[in-house]
């Protein structure tokens, strides 16, 4: 723990160091390029000016830009390991990978669990390590004083092409949120709905990605045991489950975008062998819930348990739309549970929309491909979103709460490592059995390191 705590301070004292130097090149009116290789480094230095006298001020490189570009390239990845000959074989690449986040919030009225704070809700620390078209990922993270498995996965890339295959546990294809980390939602956090309908987020399964260039597809097969702590001492016989992401995309390129998908997932019901008077029986259920839209406070927003389950059928409709620097993406979730003993089915319903503007620095949203989703919006860029979140978990006598979210977010994307946000979010929940009745103001602002 000490090591991890030693990491993080470096890392955060390298981000501070890089957006210092950062603004001092910019305000001197230097060019700024934060990807420089080896072999453009070594040209910079051999420039000469008109007279052909050595162009000291070019030429000259002081010790901590080098460390600074050191850094860069191997936070890049360019940096990497092996004989380094360019002999035609395979080579062996790390990528390290962390994030730090640093959120302050405010609550009005501050009550039922709200109270105001700052808190580190995400510590992560880890990597990806690349052979030929072979990559494998681990990241763990550190949040609220526990250590948490995150992404853990290996995944073969076929040649020439985007396509993959990819096993372990990870966030699978499933609608148009899975295509953001958790850290770069536009809101700041992912719509409650997504939260309540996407479950765990993580699962362990396998995936085939397919990408082209009008037609995105990912399809999985999964199971319910995971690395979060279940496993089928707790959970019994293990769920299994299919979901897929499939989007057709007529218009995907710099400025405007045009996309609609559909992802539809069927899992089969957690079950577990217990006595009840002496008499063995198997329980099946479900359970999900999700939290208001803040990390600060971790407070229940709606939440369900339904008993004798058989399986559920889940279908979330997506709609991206983007055209310059205006951009509408949204989705409608609808999720059927079928129960037995003559039971009626659980059906639960949401959705969301979010408007985004660039108002100042990048004038047009990008597309990045392999992601099926806009690409983040360049360093220096200012970024408005306004959201709308719906979420309505009352069926067949069970009351999970209806909720509603309004949500005013501005992104401030400072260079490709860092951002932060302040955002306004109004959020209710009513006609709940599972959580208290009530509404509340969220004022809060996040710092973030990535990399």
């Amino acid at each position: 723990m000490k090591k991890l705590f030693i990491t993080v301070s470096l890392l955060a004292m390298s981000a501070t160091l890089y957006a210092e130097t950062v603004s001092e090149e910019e305000a001197a009116g230097e060019a700024v390029t934060t990807e420089t290789s080896v072999a453009a480094e070594s040209a910079v230095t051999t420039d000469t000016d008109a007279t052909g006298n050595d162009d000291t001020a070019v030429r000259k490189q002081s010790k901590g830009a080098r460390i600074l570009n050191d850094i860069d390239r191997f936070l890049s990845g360019e940096m990497t390991g092996g004989s380094g000959n360019d002999d035609g074989k395979p080579k062996f690449k790390f990528s390290p990978a962390g994030r730090i986040l640093l959120d302050a919030a405010y609550y009005a009225p501050g009550k039922d669990g709200f109270a105001p704070g700052v808190a580190v809700p995400d510590i992560r620390i880890g990597g990806k390590a690349s052979y030929g078209q072979w990559t494998a990922k681990l990241d763990i993270g550190f949040g609220y004083g526990k250590l948490s498995m995150k992404d853990i996965f290996i995944q073969y890339t076929f040649k020439g092409t985007n396509n993959l295959l990819r096993g372990g546990y990870f966030v699978h294809q499933y609608g148009l949120n899975a295509a953001t980390s958790s850290s770069f939602k536009p809101s700041g956090e992912a719509p409650t709905s997504d939260d309540f309908f996407a479950a765990t987020g993580r699962n362990l399964g396998i995936q085939f990605v397919l990408d082209l260039p009008k037609f995105f597809m990912g399809v999985s097969g999964i199971t319910g045991t995971g690395l979060g702590g279940d496993n089928t001492a707790t959970t019994g016989h293990t769920s299994f489950g299919a979901l897929g992401r499939f989007v057709w995309r007529p218009l995907a390129r710099e400025g405007a975008v045009v996309q609609v998908g559909v992802s539809p997932w069927i899992q089969s019901a957690f079950k577990k062998d217990v006595e009840v008077d002496g008499v063995k029986q198997t329980t099946s259920s479900f359970t999900y819930s999700a939290n208001y839209p803040t990390r600060v406070a971790k407070v229940k927003a709606i939440g369900v348990t339904v008993d004798d389950a058989r399986s559920v059928f889940k279908l979330t409709p997506e709609l991206l739309l983007s055209y310059d620097r205006f951009a509408l993406e949204s989705q409608y979730y609808f999720m059927n549970i079928a129960r037995k003993n003559s039971n009626p089915a659980y059906q639960a319903q949401g959705v969301y929309g979010l408007f985004r503007t660039l108002i100042l620095g990048d004038s047009k949203y990008s597309y990045s491909h392999g992601d099926a989703g806009l690409a983040l919006p360049k360093p220096k860029t200012l970024e408005l979103v306004l959201g709308y979140n719906y979420t309505n978990a009352n069926k067949a006598g069970i009351n999970g709460g209806i909720f509603n979210d309004y949500s005013v977010t501005l992104n401030y994307y400072i260079n490709k490592y860092m951002l932060c946000r302040l955002a306004w979010h109004y959020a209710d929940t009513r006609s709940s059995a599972y959580t208290p009745n009530r509404h509340v103001n969220i004022i809060q602002a996040r710092i973030q390191f990535k990399f």
